[in-house]
């Protein structure tokens, strides 16, 4: 079955799967966090923060994307992709020194415009390199990746988190969203450098 996808399709999915794999790690325990290490830590301070990120994800991801669609070739979503993976990926290693709750509430706004940058590039090159006939088994390979490497993030998340704390999740998170960053560049000679291709091959 894996067979019959393009090399494009399958780092694309390998990349997701690494860096949702690093956030899965923290996402379910980052409230705990919270409320342990933050002075004044509360329901609210994390409710606020979680607030925040998809407010700001939500508002610069719109514009962003619209630049894209309007820029000629692929090299401004291959760009935009890796220059918002490593930019979220920063995000944790804040969090180590963060004692405040507007320090959380920055740092989640740095994950936030990250991901502004990187999810609408992703799905830009992803969708344009898909192929014909096997649309609904490439998004499908994605999604069971992310909910497979999510699930298994979060239970070694809370293990790791209870054993050793929160440092060594958030080096974690922050090195694993690097790798996922620098795997793109193994499609870089894949893409098209002056219009936005719709190639679409069909399976071999």
């Amino acid at each position: 079955m894996l067979k019959s996808i393009n090399k494009v399709i399958k780092i694309l999915v390998f990349s997701d799967l690494v860096l949702l794999f690093g956030w899965g790690l923290i996402t379910p325990i980052l409230a705990v966090f919270i409320l342990e290490s933050i002075k004044g830590g509360d329901a609210k301070v994390a409710g606020i923060a979680v607030g925040l990120y998809w407010l700001i994800k939500s508002v610069f991801q719109i514009p962003i994307a619209n630049f894209l669609d309007k820029t000629k070739g692929e090299n401004d979503d291959f760009y935009a992709l890796v220059f918002g993976t490593i930019l979220a990926s920063l995000a944790p290693i804040g969090f180590i020194f963060s004692t405040q709750p507007w320090q959380m509430y920055s740092l989640q706004g740095i994950q936030a415009l990250g991901m502004a940058f990187a999810i609408p590039s992703w799905s830009a090159i992803f969708t344009r390199h898909i192929e014909k006939g096997r649309e609904a088994f490439c998004w499908s390979l994605d999604s069971s990746a992310l909910g497979i490497g999510t699930g298994v993030a979060g239970i070694i998340g809370g293990i790791v988190a209870k054993t050793f704390g929160f440092v060594p999740l958030f080096v974690g998170v922050a090195v694993l969203g690097i790798i996922s960053g620098l795997v793109v560049f193994l499609i870089k000679g894949e893409l098209s450098p002056k219009e936005k291709v719709y190639p679409m091959p069909k399976p071999k």
